[in-house]
């Protein structure tokens, strides 16, 4: 008989993609996906600590998955309840005081083990803890599955982790010890595991990192590829339309990333590329590896090699220190680049980080006043840019129905959700779209069927 999985994923993409492969990992024992916990055999939080306050949050929906545990023990039932993820690697030994309940505790580095965990945890009656950082990477032991290419949405648009860990140590960021440091996925691994993906259904692949653009994975006849080979190497692949990367940090980008962007017509025209401040006095308390002049003539670069890409950025308001006149310099970088989406938040202390013990920690009204006002204006741009679509052509991968019968949801290149009128036929497939609404945060279209860019009457196909 089929055991429940319920795995909720928090944060990032990385996550997202962890999280699928553990349930791949548990299939072999009999562990299928459902979507509730609620008569669950398996619960997993794979939990994420960059946002304030994360470990007191899985604290607050371990309390509440505990009555499912009790109650599935009184029907005769067990349910295995796991931490995962940063919290996990970096709150074990807390997690498994405040919550005994917990069977498993295990850090982002150690998912490949889960079935040693699972026969530990049911033979020691207590909570397996594993958040070593193992000598061997946990994707010499990952080989995602074989199966059939499912049609649909589900296919059509998947992550693959080529790099993981980060060895910059940002005095703001718990990466460096949660995720440990900068390691590569060797090339044959990463370009097995994307056919694998094309071969199920998928037209667009994010290749993800911590630092994706500094990837130096070994080939086949030991030299290093960076990412920019790499992408090259990808587009070859059949049927795998479009390539996204992210997160990328500004210092490690290269010339030949930059010429992929010129020159691969896959590579989509965004960029996910975080600045974080605009002043320089910021960025080194920060200890990002720029400036704010740096960014600006790399932003110039890439521009240069591909006229039509579009950026978003990450911004921290209220670092500790951070004066009048160091927010006006990251409000005068947003005006002078633009940016048609961000994520910006005020600075949070991370127990543990250098950033948590400085001196000069901004005040919490003062944050949010800075926060309110850049806002203001990143919202601005991206209307604008919305705005500025309409009349546009765009090739549009429709991945879910939309919320209306009738209705197919997509992404732009841009990744705008885009809505339209359309058959189900196209769910998984790219077509092209005459935009005809730019809203503040998604755009409308009307399909294109009968034109292509250069006047010629063709069909387009899913």
């Amino acid at each position: 008989m089929a055991k429940k999985l319920y795995i909720r994923t928090f944060g990032c993409q990385m996550n997202v993609y962890d999280s699928a492969r553990m349930a791949d990992v548990l299939a072999p024992l009999g562990y299928v996906p459902v979507d509730q916990p609620d008569d669950a055999d398996m619960v997993i939080l794979n939990t994420c600590h960059i946002r304030e306050k994360a470990a007191e949050k899985v604290f607050s929906d371990l309390g509440r998955l505990r009555a499912f545990k009790q109650r599935k023990a009184s029907e005769g039932g067990t349910m295995v309840l796991a931490v995962a993820g940063c919290v996990a690697q970096a709150e074990g030994a807390e997690i498994v005081r405040r919550a005994p309940y917990v069977d498993m505790v295990f850090g982002p580095q150690a998912y490949h083990r889960l079935p040693e965990m699972v026969a530990r945890a049911a033979r020691a009656g207590g909570a397996v803890l594993d958040t070593d950082f193992p000598e061997e990477s946990k994707f010499d032991h990952m080989v995602a599955p074989e199966r059939p290419a499912t049609p649909g949405a589900d296919a059509s648009s998947a992550f693959l982790t080529i790099q993981e860990g980060c060895d910059k140590f940002c005095t703001y960021c718990v990466v460096p010890y949660t995720r440990g440091a900068e390691y590569s996925r060797p090339v044959a691994d990463v370009l097995a595991e994307a056919r694998r993906l094309c071969a199920r259904g998928a037209r667009e692949i994010t290749l993800l990192g911590q630092n994706v653009n500094c990837y130096h994975g070994r080939a086949v006849d030991g030299r290093e590829w960076g990412l920019g080979r790499l992408v090259r190497e990808l587009a070859e692949i059949e049927g795998l339309s479009r390539i996204r990367y992210t997160t990328s940090y500004p210092a490690d980008v290269d010339d030949d990333l930059i010429a992929a962007h010129r020159d691969v017509p896959q590579l989509m025209p965004y960029l996910h590329l975080p600045v974080q401040s605009g002043s320089d006095r910021i960025l080194k308390a920060m200890n990002r590896r720029h400036g704010a002049d740096a960014y600006r003539a790399l932003v110039e670069k890439l521009r240069a090699a591909r006229p039509d890409l579009a950026l978003s950025s990450d911004f921290i308001v209220g670092f500790p220190g951070e004066s009048d006149r160091d927010f006006e310099d990251t409000y005068r970088l947003v005006e002078e680049i633009g940016f048609v989406q961000a994520y910006s938040f005020k600075y949070s202390p991370r127990p543990g980080t250098p950033a948590a013990d400085m001196a000069m920690q901004v005040e919490e009204p003062v944050k949010g006043a800075r926060l309110t006002r850049l806002q203001d204006l990143l919202n601005a741009q991206q209307r604008r840019f919305n705005a500025d679509c309409v009349g546009r052509r765009m090739d549009i991968l429709f991945d879910r129905l939309g919320k209306r019968a009738g209705q197919l949801a997509g992404r732009s290149p841009y990744m705008q959700p885009v809505i339209v009128d359309a058959s189900k036929s196209l769910l998984g497939g790219v077509a092209a779209v005459r935009i005809t609404d730019g809203h503040a945060n998604s755009l409308g279209g009307l399909l294109v069927e009968d034109e292509d860019r250069d006047g010629v009457r063709k069909k387009v196909c899913a």
